[in-house]
């Protein structure tokens, strides 16, 4: 059956119900968090708007309190599950389209989500829609689950692991395709300090999974000299600052943000302060900060691993405060099962004590590898479905740095939509998730649908 005629039909409708889910800015907000709104009142809204959707399509829905939703067509006893999620990240500065609104231009659409994950779930649930209006009998009951705090810590699976059925088998619509059958561990390590610094004031962050784009940090004085060595730097490190003088000098840097996944895209305009400042005021602890995370891969701090599976290990600041006295760090490290979140913790106590600042570590969160059988029939038939509608015999299945709602569930993977080696063809800005003007060309989404209802049948019939 050709499941991409299909998707074609649906395009305009696809990119209305998009829209609803856009313009939603579906941000964890903790202030507006009650009963049955765990998230706040966005992500509250963003998942009725979802299950109504699918109510009007005639489907059978629940609601996890509000902490996720599912979807659900067929029955059987095995089940199998698609697990997509409708919060964002904040919508930062920089667009030069509406962030929430999808705007449709040169075969590319923009908006906060279409890509991460808003767009993505939505061709899920298009390719389930497709199957039951093709009235296809399945032998498994398919589940769409759709979460509301994937940006801020994945606790609405675990709440949903807790409190509801699990599926036996799936994929997570929100990488890259062919298929990744492996994702790095996630922690979070805190480094925190009492010791003495210049600097007055320093807060910075908009996520743990977001490498800082831009940073003001306060202190009492700035010389002349001062003043020039930031000039300096600011060019020699080819990015932007500015000095702004009132009862505190305001010192601020333009960087760059891109997922912490792969920091090497982005440009963390906090480290660039710690820099600058421990360096023009001689200040130990900015220094001894900057120190161990300067790199991005972790050498000053010996974990730098490269993984038999997956690449290497991969360090991302996250946040940095600087205020009343205390000093307090953030870190997103992505590592490959050839290494421990324990034995990361572990070196950074070593590294730490042998440092003149008073530097704390702790542990913040720890989610461990996730790792499928490459060989295993869920990736061969998922590559199989990939490889009819692509004709792509190159690519292969791989192992990534970001994490998915895969790691909450045994024997799940990650399957598109995105293809990264693909060129953008459009003379506009297309930013990727997390980033502004996050954009995704529509028929990778509308080809994602085909894709994934052909992949629900073959594994479920």
């Amino acid at each position: 059956m050709d499941f991409l005629k299909y998707a074609n039909e649906k395009k305009d409708e696809f990119l209305k119900d998009l829209n609803k889910l856009v313009e939603i800015e579906s941000v964890r907000d903790d202030s507006t968090a009650k009963e049955q709104a765990p998230f706040g009142d966005n992500c509250r809204k963003v998942l009725d708007a979802c299950l109504d959707m699918a109510k009007q399509d005639g489907f059978m829905t629940k609601d996890i309190d509000g902490y996720a939703g599912v979807i659900e067509y067929g029955e059987g006893e095995e089940t199998f599950g698609v697990l997509g999620h409708l919060d964002v990240v904040p919508l930062g500065e920089g667009w030069t389209k509406e962030p929430l609104q999808v705007t449709y231009n040169d075969g590319y659409v923009f908006g906060r989500g279409v890509m991460d994950d808003k767009g993505p779930a939505l061709a899920g649930y298009y390719a389930l829609k497709i199957i039951k209006e093709l009235n296809i009998p399945l032998r498994k009951k398919v589940m769409l689950i759709v979460g509301c705090d994937e940006e801020s810590g994945m606790q609405c699976m675990d709440y949903y692991c807790k409190h509801a059925q699990i599926p036996d088998m799936g994929f997570v619509p929100d990488a890259n395709f062919p298929c990744i059958y492996g994702e790095k561990g996630g922690l979070h390590v805190g480094l925190q300090s009492d010791d003495k610094t210049v600097v007055k004031k320093l807060v910075a962050g908009q996520a743990m999974n977001i490498v800082i784009g831009k940073a003001d940090a306060y202190v009492e004085t700035m010389s002349e000299q001062q003043e020039a060595l930031f000039n300096f730097y600011c060019q020699s490190n080819q990015i932007e600052g500015s000095i702004e003088r009132g009862d505190l000098v305001k010192i601020h840097i333009e960087g760059q943000p891109a997922h912490a996944a792969w920091p090497y895209n982005g440009v963390n305009a906090a480290l660039h302060l710690l820099n600058y400042i421990g360096s023009a005021y001689d200040d130990t602890l900015c220094k001894d900060y900057y120190s161990l995370l300067k790199d991005w891969m972790g050498k000053p701090v010996g974990i730098d691993v490269e993984g038999t599976y997956f690449s290497c290990l991969t360090m991302s600041t996250g946040f940095v405060t600087i205020e009343n006295g205390h000093s307090q760090v953030l870190i997103d490290i992505r590592y490959p099962n050839d290494v421990t979140g324990d034995e990361i913790i572990d070196q950074f106590k070593v590294v730490c004590a042998a440092k003149q600042s008073h530097i704390e570590v702790t542990k913040e969160s720890d989610s461990k590898p996730l790792f499928v059988d490459p060989n295993s029939q869920l990736v061969t038939d998922l590559m199989a479905v990939y490889r009819k509608y692509t004709k792509d015999t190159f690519h292969g299945p791989m192992t990534i740095g970001g994490g998915t709602y895969a790691r909450h569930f045994e024997n799940f993977v990650s399957y598109g939509p995105e293809k990264p080696w693909e060129q953008v063809e459009t003379d506009q800005i297309v930013g990727g998730c997390h980033q502004a003007d996050e954009g995704i060309k529509l028929s990778s989404l509308i080809e994602a649908i085909a894709i994934y209802a052909d992949a629900i049948v073959t594994l479920c019939s």
